[in-house]
Formats: structure tokens, C-alpha cells, sequence
């Protein structure tokens, strides 16, 4: 029996109360084309049995990356995680955790949150890092509607080479929120930052890059954090492979104001795209603007250290008004995953996973590149790097996954409306693929080619 509290009469007072005329009047942002004018097609219910047999069914339909070949990347990346990780997340005090708000009695999580603060601080070069944010693409958008704040601007300049799903979730901001976003066309062959140089003006909140970009590409940063600086606009910095800051130059040591990232290469599986950790740190003169939650150290009464929130700014803390963003959690668990896994490694133990990555890449694309009609389109790279093909990629990968391969990501499927990348592939190589792995893709992609 449906329970229905409100009544005719409370529904015209809410809306009388926040000026709607009716309640269709709630839904004008939705796209028409996307709203239902019917009732949802689905069957009629099944008994427990027939549902857990339909979804091992789908489930059974799955390929997990670890069971054949698979050099998939474009944002989503296999490393091996260390068994330690799952056993400690999965305690109770730690896997029933909630938020924080009583000090007193979280100290435990209040540490792994400032542990966490401090590993991806420092893993960034940048001098303060929140608690985490949902995703990447997440914490790249807060990160835009950050700059904006700062700069008193409202304009974001962002290159093409950005991770499309970032570009789109700052996109949705852009319109709901207002500000410009002036986003390049992807450049498979080349990186796009010098362009942007000349680009860069008196409306421009921030610039906002990808390092290693999409297709892989590596390029010094330093001058166009000086350019954008000159014209008073902020440098973002988006890492998607954050393992890659093992062996490269961290964002804040080319001069990034904020940097943001997906956090789950380190202590996070795949698990069939989530969930995914944001990672968000800055310059401290901007800590008053950065969004999410805050760990702090202080002393109790009693001189003793302890953790506390601090400088929390989050709409459920203060004036919405007032608020710097709506985000009112973290994703702890996956963040407490990733505070294990790196206190497990080490700042060696990184490097060297880390050296190990670059290394099976550029085995797999010295193979690739002497393959007929291949070319290496990525000249410096970390793990990831893109090739054109002298056919469509789209029917090249679907070829090589009959064969039992997962040899990469077309970039058309990235972005679908953009020319000249339909014979691009992009690859992705980690510690956990062996060098069978990589003949594997050599001799799949020949196959396919022929």
C-alpha cells in the first residue's frame, strides 16, 4: 500500500511558496526530448531466483581485464593491488565509518583522512589537499568553478587533449553555473599547450590542462603557468593516471595553482569503472576556496595531538550562499584504499612501480611502431600513448577483442564528433602486463591489420 503524506493542498502551497505554477514547472532544465510523456517500459516482476539467474547471466557476459591481454587506459587503469589493501579497509571501524563530525570518538579516520592530505600533497607538489572528492572528473569541474572564484572570471580555457569526460562534467557546470568554457578540438599528434599561450586573456579564469594528456603526450607546463599568471588567471593541472607523478615532474613544480586527479590507479581495482577517488590539492592562499572537506592537526586540552575538520566551507556546514561548493562527502574508503597502497610503496616503492610502467609501454609501443602502417603518434609518454592506424581503429579493436585481446581505446569512441580521429588508438600499458601480454597485442593487432 503506497503512503502518500502530501495532499493536494500542501503540494499548491510548497509551489505557491517557491513560485512554480505547477510541478512540470521543476523540470524545465531537462532537455524535452529526454523527459518520458508515458509510463517506463519494464516487465512485469520476477520471483528471486529468475533475477539472480538473468543477472549471472549478464554478469557471465563480462570480460575482466585480467583474464586476457588488456592494454585499456583512457582514464581507467589495472595495477596490481596488494591484498593488505582489501584486509584493512574491511575491518569494521573502518569500513562502517561515517562522517566525522564528532572528533572525539573518529580520530582513526580523521588520521587516514590527514595521512591521505599529506600523500597526495606531496605526490602533487602542491602545499594543501583536501579529503577527496568523488572523481576526477569531479574535482576537475569543482576545480574550474574554484578558479573562477578566485580569479573573479568567468571564463576557463582547456585543452583539447583533456580527458572528454572531464570536459563534459565541467561542461554541465559551464551552463548551469554560467561561465564560459572555451575547450580546443582534440590533437592526437601533437600536445596543444603552446596554442593555448596565445589564447590566454583578460577574461580567462584559468587554463586548464591535462598531464599526461589524453593521447600521452608529456610537455613542460612552466611556461604556461608563467603566461597564464602574466594575464592573472590560475594554472589546473588534471592527472588521470596518478601513478605517472612517480617518475614525472609534479604539477606544482611547473608553477600549477590547483591540481586535481583520479586517485584509482593506487589501491582501487577497476571494478567496472567505479567507485573512483578525486584527488584536489592547491597553493595554500587558495585553501579558503578549495572545496570538500579539510583534515586539520591541533592539541586537545590536554596538549595531546589530534585531528579535527577544519576551514569546512561545504553547504552543509554554513550559508548556502556562502558555500563553496555542494559537495558534502568524500569518498573515504576508496581514499583510505589509496593512503594503504601508497604507505605500502613508499616513495621507492612508487618510483620503482612507476619505472616499471614506463617501462612495459614503450616495449609495447616499440612493437606496435614496427608494425606496417603504424605510427607512433606520442613521442614522450608515460604509461599510455597513441597510434594511427591505416584503418578505422573502432573495427581494428573489435577484431583484436574476438581474438582475445583488449588492445586499447579508439579515440573516436572518446570523441565521436571530432575529425581525424578515427584511426587513432589509444594504449595503455601497467606493471601487470607481461611481455606474453605484449607479443599478444603485436600479433593480434597484425592479425586484425591484415
Amino acid at each position: 500500500m503506497r503512503y502518500l503524506p502530501l495532499t493536494d493542498a500542501d503540494r499548491a502551497d510548497m509551489l505557491r511558496a517557491i513560485g512554480a505554477d505547477r510541478i512540470e514547472d521543476l523540470f524545465v532544465d531537462v532537455p524535452a526530448e529526454a523527459l518520458l510523456d508515458r509510463p517506463v517500459d519494464l516487465p512485469s516482476g520476477k520471483s528471486e531466483m529468475e533475477v539472480e539467474r538473468a543477472l549471472q547471466n549478464l554478469a557471465g557476459r563480462n570480460v575482466a581485464a585480467g583474464s586476457v591481454p588488456s592494454f585499456l587506459g583512457a582514464g581507467a587503469y589495472r595495477h596490481h593491488v596488494p591484498a593488505t589493501v582489501d584486509y584493512l579497509i574491511q575491518r569494521g571501524e573502518f569500513l562502517t565509518a561515517y562522517t566525522p563530525y564528532q572528533p572525539e570518538i573518529a580520530q582513526g579516520t580523521l588520521q587516514a583522512l590527514f595521512e591521505f592530505q599529506t600523500q597526495v600533497a606531496l605526490l602533487t607538489g602542491m602545499d594543501v589537499a583536501n579529503a577527496s572528492m568523488y572523481d576526477g572528473a569531479t574535482a576537475a569541474a569543482e576545480a574550474a568553478l574554484m578558479a573562477n572564484r578566485v580569479a573573479r572570471r568567468h571564463r576557463i580555457l582547456a585543452s583539447g587533449n583533456l580527458h572528454p569526460h572531464y570536459a563534459s562534467s565541467i561542461g554541465t557546470l559551464a551552463r548551469q553555473t554560467g561561465f564560459a568554457l572555451d575547450l580546443a578540438e582534440p590533437s592526437p599528434g601533437a600536445s596543444d599547450v603552446d596554442a593555448l599561450i596565445g589564447q590566454i586573456d583578460g577574461e580567462t579564469s584559468a587554463v586548464l590542462v591535462q598531464y599526461p594528456d589524453a593521447f600521452g603526450h608529456i610537455v613542460d607546463l612552466s611556461a604556461l603557468a608563467e603566461a597564464a599568471h602574466a594575464a592573472g588567471a590560475l594554472l589546473v593541472v588534471a592527472t588521470t593516471e596518478i601513478v605517472a607523478l612517480g617518475a614525472l615532474k609534479p604539477p606544482g613544480a611547473m608553477g600549477a595553482d590547483i591540481a586535481v586527479g583520479e586517485g584509482q590507479s593506487i589501491g582501487n581495482a577497476l571494478n567496472f569503472g567505479g567507485p573512483h577517488l578525486g584527488l584536489f590539492a592547491c597553493r595554500e592562499k587558495l585553501v579558503r576556496q578549495m572545496p570538500g572537506r579539510l583534515c586539520g592537526e591541533t592539541t586537545d586540552a590536554a596538549g595531546k595531538r589530534g585531528f579535527v575538520l577544519t576551514l569546512s566551507t561545504r553547504e552543509q556546514h554554513i550559508r548556502r550562499a556562502k558555500a563553496t561548493s555542494n559537495i558534502c562527502t568524500n569518498s573515504g574508503l576508496c581514499a583510505l584504499a589509496f593512503t594503504i597502497h601508497m604507505t605500502l610503496l613508499g616513495e621507492a616503492g612508487l618510483t620503482e612501480l612507476a619505472d616499471h610502467n614506463h617501462a612495459r609501454a614503450s616495449q609495447a609501443a616499440d612493437r606496435l611502431a614496427s608494425l606496417p602502417g603504424v605510427d607512433l603518434l606520442t613521442p614522450a609518454f608515460f604509461n599510455e600513448f597513441a597510434v594511427r592506424l591505416p584503418k578505422p581503429a573502432t573495427a581494428i579493436v573489435e577484431a583484436m577483442a574476438e581474438a582475445g585481446v583488449l588492445g586499447g581505446v579508439p579515440a573516436a569512441r572518446l570523441w565521436p564528433d571530432a575529425a581525424g580521429v578515427d584511426d587513432v588508438l589509444i594504449v595503455a600499458a601497467t606493471e601487470t602486463n607481461t611481455d606474453d601480454d605484449v607479443a599478444a597485442l603485436a600479433a593480434a593487432l597484425e592479425e586484425a591489420l591484415q
